[in-house]
């Protein structure tokens, strides 16, 4: 009988060890292109009473031990952007005025107005894993000839961008290093408003810089984010703080007191470029969703629900006969798309996604941005007064459930560019047919014989081009010299960059 009891209690002792360990936290684990793994570290789904990064009583305010833990794992980020970048004027001849000179003031974006010579500029990143993945912002390295991290203990290395998100606001980028100290991800559902935050990174060209303040507001969307032209679904749905953010805060880290990362600092409201009180982060959970799709796909895929969404108000409520006082309503939906063809219908009152309850339309795109094509989600609806649950697939651009995955040949690596394809509104504005966008581009091939972002390729080699996968398949199957031919929205010129593979 002693043996027996023994035998039960080493059972316990061992679950209990085994269920503190994934209490504790967990790790993410996927594949990168050279089929080796890559462990991002999850911090635990709750606050902890003590904290984890000391191992000691946290009080309440303290934010020396999450400081210690989180500055040698946030690092800057300088850039440089030669002469071939387009002088403002250019910029906003061929795409408009930039969103984040509207919201930022002129001197966040200031080198970019002086075309002549090398411009710096200087931001932060995030390191999530011990060999050199670095997160940040999509607009800290666009159009970056050069990109350079600076660590907290001096170092330097050069950095290679792996993929990005313009929807998102988001980039990785990976330098040549390991045994890096790194920041593990919260569960940024678990964030609460009125909870201490702390923001981390090398605002105004200064030394690492620790500001302190609390979650103001969450699925905040303020309109910053243009997204990707042939994907046009920008996603914002922002952690709102008070920490002093700065320029050059931007891709540094927002997180709690145990030194777990809530969100990537992204944008400042403010009239004049300067801190004025509020600061956005991106939360941690998209953060994480947008890096394992880099990795492991090449690129970020992208599900959509398929519907036009509107805001429950008095006027909604009136015209359609809604039968409850807020929320988010399905004022339309597209044919064949996730919605329709799950059966949600018109007027719908979204209440809930999976466990998560719905209040605004950041609220579900944050939700579903956070899933993949061919997700399944159960999404809570009130239709006419009762509430009806739906399974719901969700769908790519296209229509199409299924990953697309992004090849990687040597050849287009080299070319440092991000390729979309053409939508119906980017064809109506450019006045082509068919044709592939340059969404965004980097050091490389491309860079170096003069293409700028936005360029449509109508023809490789005189070979008409209709999609992406075309036109990688023509690149990789020219001989030593590629002609692009094709045009920039906004000009009816038809032009041709040479380069050789």
């Amino acid at each position: 009988m002693k043996k027996l009891l023994s035998a039960e209690y080493a059972k316990i002792f061992v679950a209990a060890i085994l269920g503190s360990m994934l209490t504790l936290g967990g790790f993410a684990c996927f594949n990168r292109g050279d089929n080796k793994p890559v462990f991002i570290e999850k911090a635990a789904d709750f606050y902890h009473n003590a904290s984890v990064v000391s191992g000691n009583e946290n009080p309440q305010g303290d934010f020396s031990a999450a400081a210690e833990a989180v500055v040698p794992a946030v690092v800057n980020i300088r850039s440089t952007v030669g002469s071939q970048v387009a002088s403002r004027g250019e910029r906003e001849d061929q795409e408009g005025m930039d969103p984040f000179e509207q919201f930022f003031g002129r001197r966040f974006r200031d080198f970019e107005m002086r075309p002549q010579g090398p411009q710096k500029a200087s931001g932060s990143g995030v390191i999530i894993s011990s060999d050199g993945y670095i997160v940040t912002n999509n607009h800290v390295v666009e159009n970056a000839d050069e990109l350079e991290v600076f660590l907290s203990d001096k170092r330097s290395f050069k950095a290679k961008v792996i993929g990005t998100d313009p929807n998102t606001d988001l980039a990785l980028i990976k330098i040549s290093a390991n045994n890096l100290p790194k920041l593990a991800f919260a569960n940024s559902d678990n964030v609460k408003i009125g909870s201490w935050a702390m923001a981390v990174g090398f605002p105004l060209q200064l030394e690492s810089t620790v500001t302190a303040g609390i979650v103001s507001a969450k699925g905040r969307s303020i309109g910053i984010l243009q997204g990707d032209a042939a994907n046009r679904v920008p996603v914002e749905s922002f952690i709102q703080t008070d920490a002093a953010i700065n320029p050059g805060n931007s891709g540094g880290a927002l997180v709690n007191l145990n030194g777990d990362l809530i969100g990537i600092n992204t944008a400042i409201a403010s009239p004049t470029g300067s801190y004025a009180g509020y600061g956005f982060a991106i939360p941690a959970n998209l953060v994480s969703k947008v890096v394992e799709d880099i990795l492991k796909y090449g690129s970020v895929q992208q599900a959509y629900l398929g519907v036009v969404l509107g805001q429950v108000d008095k006027e909604a409520i009136e015209k359609n006969g809604l039968k409850v006082q807020s929320g988010v309503f399905l004022d339309s939906l597209i044919a064949g798309g996730s919605a329709a063809s799950s059966g949600l219908k018109e007027n719908d009152v979204i209440l809930k996604i999976d466990e998560s309850s719905i209040g605004t339309i950041a609220d579900i795109k944050e939700k579903i941005a956070r899933h993949r094509p061919g997700d399944v989600i159960n999404v809570l609806v009130n239709r006419k007064g009762s509430e009806t649950a739906v399974k719901v697939t969700l769908k790519g651009l296209s229509n199409n459930a299924a990953i697309v995955k992004r090849e990687r040949s040597e050849a287009v690596e080299s070319l440092g560019v991000e390729f979309a394809n053409l939508s119906a509104e980017d064809k109506k504005k450019a006045g082509v047919e068919f044709g592939v966008k340059v969404s965004s581009i980097y050091t490389g091939k491309l860079r170096e014989a003069g293409v700028r972002p936005g360029f449509i390729i109508m023809k490789v080699n005189n070979q008409p081009v209709k999609n992406v996968d075309e036109l990688l398949k023509a690149i990789n199957q020219s001989d030593d010299m590629v002609n692009l031919m094709g045009k920039y929205p906004n000009s009816s010129q038809k032009l041709i960059y040479g380069f050789e593979k």
